[in-house]
């Protein structure tokens, strides 16, 4: 009788032993399934086009005209372009060609940059537009009202207008706002940077107090004065873009002048720079024609994205 009592206590041990072996079990499984995290979505693009290859020989020919004048040998060569140095073609890639003319010389440059985000919340999309905004803001094109510190500043700068007012209908005595002498420095900062800008960017050649560089004739056929012409955001050009224009003169070089279009296509993003020096110092490139070519060329790799 007891072997038999002790042989059912032990099948009862067994069968309450399987039994917390499932509930913890279950228990593990229910908190491994509350920590796990939803990873946001992978960017739609996972290589990248060869970039020297990116560019139509025709359409090189038209931006690069000095190379008609070379044999066909260096013609050839030319249009190969020059692969840039990248350490991860995967995430990066870039391709330059250049041109010698007897009136000018002519550079292209493309990049095309994946964008890939390592935060398991944010989409490569995502990671992508923040990277792009970087650039727009670096050449001067991001709006300060689209920030939140200055929509703050606004609304504090209304505030303290509207009490003013308040007060001298009151007969009171008007208070500067808490932070007046640092809205005066950065608006001092402010107007520095635009002048900085409004030089760096300049579409009109030499600048007034520079009388011995100002070109003696400046027949380039550009209006300079169009408003139309000056860096600007692009709104027809994949999902988000921007164009620049930098004019550089260096003494009594010749100066040359870059346009650049940079635009974003979900997770990758495409740098196209187009560079004109004449050979003559009092020549300014024209910067209609410039501009019209590099969006031209843009416009077609964001169709290569799309196919």
């Amino acid at each position: 009788m007891a072997y038999v009592t002790g042989t059912a206590l032990l099948a009862a041990f067994v069968v309450g032993c399987s039994a917390d072996t499932g509930t913890g079990g279950s228990a593990a499984d229910s908190k491994s399934g509350e920590e796990t995290i939803a990873a946001a979505a992978p960017g739609k693009y996972r290589t990248l086009p060869a970039p020297c290859r990116a560019v139509e020989q025709s359409t090189l020919k038209d931006l690069l005209p000095g190379a008609a004048e070379l044999t066909e040998d260096q013609q050839r060569k030319v249009y190969e372009g020059t692969a840039a140095v990248t350490y991860d073609t995967d995430r990066r890639v870039g391709c330059r060609w250049k041109s010698e003319g007897a009136s000018s010389s002519h550079s292209l440059f493309i990049d095309f940059e994946r964008v890939v985000s390592y935060d398991l919340s944010v989409s490569d999309d995502d990671r992508a537009r923040e990277v792009y905004t970087k650039k727009e803001t670096a050449a001067g094109l991001s709006s300060p009202s689209a920030t939140p510190d200055a929509t703050e500043n606004t609304e504090n700068a209304e505030d303290s207008t509207e009490n003013n007012a308040n007060k001298e209908d009151k007969g009171e005595k008007k208070t500067p706002p808490a932070d007046s002498e640092k809205t005066s420095g950065e608006t001092s900062d402010s107007t520095s940077g635009n002048a900085s800008d409004s030089t760096s960017h300049s579409l009109t050649g030499p600048t007034s107090d520079d009388k011995s560089a100002e070109p003696e004739n400046t027949d380039d056929g550009a209006d300079t004065s169009d408003e139309s012409l000056q860096p600007r955001i692009l709104d027809d050009l994949g999902d988000s873009a921007f164009l620049d224009d930098l004019l550089t003169r260096a003494g009594s070089t010749a100066q040359h002048r870059t346009v650049k279009v940079v635009f974003r296509t979900s997770n990758v993003i495409v740098t196209v720079e187009y560079t004109e020096q004449p050979a003559v110092s009092t020549v300014v490139p024209d910067s209609k024609e410039l501009q019209e070519k590099a969006q031209a060329l843009a416009r077609k790799l964001v169709d290569e994205f799309s196919e």
